[in-house]
């Protein structure tokens, strides 16, 4: 029987989820007026500042302990810096929201292998082989769409998909003794000395177009997938373990393609559809076959 406390924390995982699934298509709307470096480390900025304010209303230390700082750097370089800067020039580049999704779909599984080699797990030699067919599937799907070659805005997507899986691994460290949303301020909070004169520079010497559509897309990156998401996201990871909460991320492409259809109007074919579903299978069984 699965526990209220477990249905809960599957619920919250949900709702990160949920959230972290519109990010690539807010992410094109706000580069319909920004540019995309300025997209990139301008969300982490707004994100910081917001969290700065959090941990000064809820009375706790506004920086961690010295000896984490480690640990926060690589969460920033992750997170902060890596994920918003290579998957928004991946976009910029002309990389579909779909084909993205489907890339960044393999990220549990990137997630899960930082685990093993940061933690010292020892799974099942079953996940590794799901492992590799998720990566052959992805690599599969990136070669037949790109004309039989790799393209620089994959390489970009790949170069993401690490980078947040080191942030993950990283956060979820840290958030077996701290809170969630303490972890992802404190990555905030340590990277504005970075954000905030790159992002004033940036904003100097751009062109800044201010629509509804670009502003809309850049609070939604800035506050929604660089802060709000982490909360349920966090939340329920702790409340309904990782194993059974953390199975909620498989859907995030799906989410992701239904957004793009939805908020943009792409159109995508069979092939996207069926390398969304080959990575869920992947990802699926290198959940279950951790331990």
């Amino acid at each position: 029987m699965v526990g209220s406390d477990e249905l809960k924390g599957t619920a919250l995982a949900f709702a990160g989820v949920l959230a972290f699934s519109g990010s690539f298509p807010a992410t094109v709307f706000a580069m319909r007026g920004f540019d995309p470096w300025l997209v990139a480390v301008g969300r982490a900025l707004l994100a910081g500042i917001v969290a700065l304010v959090c941990l000064r209303a809820a009375r706790v230390p506004l920086l961690p302990p010295r000896s984490q700082w480690g640990s926060y750097a690589l969460i920033s370089l992750g997170v902060v810096f890596g994920f918003p800067v290579f998957s928004g020039l991946a976009l910029h580049l002309g990389a579909s929201t779909a084909h993205s999704a489907v890339v960044i779909g393999l990220l549990p599984a990137a997630t899960a292998a930082f685990a093993v080699l940061r933690a010292g797990e020892r799974p099942r030699p079953l996940f590794w082989v799901a492992c590799t067919a998720g990566a052959v599937a992805i690599t599969v799907f990136t070669v037949s769409q790109g004309g039989g070659s790799l393209s620089l805005a994959d390489v970009l997507l790949v170069a993401a998909l690490l980078s947040a899986a080191l942030g993950y691994t990283e956060g979820g460290r840290l958030a077996r003794s701290t809170p969630g949303w303490h972890v992802i301020s404190y990555a905030l909070v340590l990277s504005l000395p970075v954000t905030l004169p790159v992002s004033v520079a940036l904003a100097a010497v751009t062109p800044i177009t201010l629509t509804a559509a670009s502003v809309g897309g850049f609070l939604y990156v800035g506050l929604v997938s660089m802060f709000l998401g982490f909360i349920p996201w966090y939340a329920g990871l702790a409340r309904g373990g990782i194993a059974r909460a953390g199975q909620t991320q498989l859907v995030q492409p799906l989410l992701t393609l239904v957004w793009a259809w939805l908020l943009l109007g792409e159109r995508y074919g069979l092939a996207t559809v069926l390398g969304a579903l080959a990575v869920l299978v992947c990802v699926a069984v290198t959940q279950r076959s951790r331990s």
